[in-house]
């Protein structure tokens, strides 16, 4: 019998060629990386008109400062994830994301985070809360928000102002009402309108050691204060005037206690 090795021959050879073809082209089209640089690196602050802590330049100078900023750097040595890390040491950055792209050119995006409350306590501190419960440093930022006064701990603000700021930003009445927050020292809560001259005592807030339920009994507690509130504003003030009390106190149930404006 003889045995016909020229198709099994041919058949092998067809196979290496092909493969061969494959890497040649493979290799062809790959660009190569450490053949170009980065000519251009785009910032993107999605909430850069909401919130305003940082801006573009902003990012550049810390990428600068700690040797990272890509612009004409060889790709190859542009490190995205080094980049992530160190912007996200900015204690107003919430998240961001870094890629590159094969023309040439290294995208990053960021969010900031969201302040709801400025705290400027009578000891000295003066700082936002975001809606996280976490403490913000002090910066240039003019947003709108309410500020917080008085005696003023961090822990008080983190536990019981955060969640009652969170409360009045939820309705759209109140948040633009109330502008300002002041506490006692026994920790009782006077609010401060935008529209009449007169403070309103709610009285103390309610306590709990486990957030959740804190949270849960505040929103509940200011629930019932604003609502009792609202309609003393519609069949009280509405007719009474605005300007008639000086002092407005909700703290206990059933009951307003008013105590009118001394005319000078």
């Amino acid at each position: 019998m003889t045995i016909n090795w020229k198709k099994p021959l041919l058949i092998a050879f067809d196979l290496v060629l092909a493969a061969y073809l494959v890497m040649a082209v493979t290799a062809f089209n790959k660009p190569d990386v450490a053949s170009y640089t980065c000519n251009q690196v785009v910032i993107n602050i999605q909430d850069e008109a909401i919130n305003g802590f940082i801006k573009p330049n902003d990012i550049s100078a810390r990428l600068k400062k700690a040797r990272l900023h890509p612009l004409n750097k060889p790709m190859s040595k542009v490190d995205s994830r080094k980049i992530e890390e160190t912007l996200k040491q900015s204690p107003f950055v919430n998240t961001v994301e870094c890629y590159k792209t094969q023309d040439g050119h290294v995208y990053i995006t960021l969010t900031q985070r969201l302040p709801i409350v400025r705290i400027k306590a009578d000891n000295g501190d003066d700082y936002y809360l975001d809606d996280n419960d976490c403490v913000m440093p002090n910066s240039l930022y003019t947003s709108d928000l309410i500020i917080t006064t008085g005696h003023v701990s961090n822990s008080f603000a983190t536990n019981y102002i955060s969640p009652l700021s969170k409360t009045l930003m939820a309705n759209d009445f109140w948040k633009n009402q109330i502008e300002q927050i002041n506490v006692l020292p026994d920790y009782s809560i006077e609010l401060i309108p935008r529209v009449g001259q007169h403070i309103i005592n709610i009285g103390r807030l309610p306590t709990s050691p486990n957030k959740a339920e804190r949270a849960k009994l505040i929103n509940s507690f200011m629930a019932n204060k604003l609502d009792r509130l609202e309609k003393f504003y519609r069949y009280g003030l509405s007719r009474a005037g605005w300007n008639k009390y000086a002092y407005i106190n909700v703290e206990f149930d059933n009951q307003i206690i008013c105590k009118k404006k001394v005319d000078k």
